[in-house]
């Protein structure tokens, strides 16, 4: 599969310590849909070079590490490389993974209907809705345990 980044521990994103799996295009919706072109905390990341790397590279690092307890697939857009997406959650729960697997997206639950009914059948998906909207308020999250950047963001357990 191919990636923007990987980070092999995070404790920003998510409440729990978390590997972060960087996902490699966007359409930049955010970007589009606003009108301010850059303004998106992923354009310097959609420069960087793609990185090949197995799946199993992914598990084995993780399972290597005692501080990480979920999985974080974010930006660039993970739903856009829904693929690999959904191959690699199906390869973390064949490996008898039970951690949260968190899913960063700016897509709207609506717009991504399908591919949320192929992620629940795998259990602990947790996925933070919405667009980034600038000059909106930030506002706390329960599910995440941390602050979103806009208003109109939320996470919501789906299986």
């Amino acid at each position: 599969m191919k990636i923007k980044q990987l980070i092999h521990e995070d404790f920003l994103n998510y409440k729990k310590g978390s590997m972060i799996i960087g996902f490699p295009t966007c359409t930049f919706k955010c970007e589009k849909e606003c009108g301010i072109e850059g303004m998106c905390q992923n354009s310097t990341l959609a420069k960087e070079q793609d990185i090949d790397i197995s799946y199993d590279y992914i598990i084995e690092k993780y399972l290597q590490n005692p501080f990480t307890n979920a999985f974080c697939y974010m930006g660039l857009e993970p739903m856009d490389s829904f693929e690999d997406v959904y191959e690699l959650t199906r390869r973390i729960r064949k490996n008898d993974i039970k951690d949260d697997i968190v899913i960063y997206t700016g897509y709207y639950e609506y717009e991504i209907q399908d591919k949320l009914e192929k992620l629940e059948e795998f259990k602990n998906i947790i996925i933070k809705f919405g667009r980034y909207i600038p000059n909106r308020k930030s506002r706390y999250d329960n599910v995440l345990g941390i602050t979103l950047a806009s208003d109109n963001q939320y996470a919501r357990k789906i299986s």
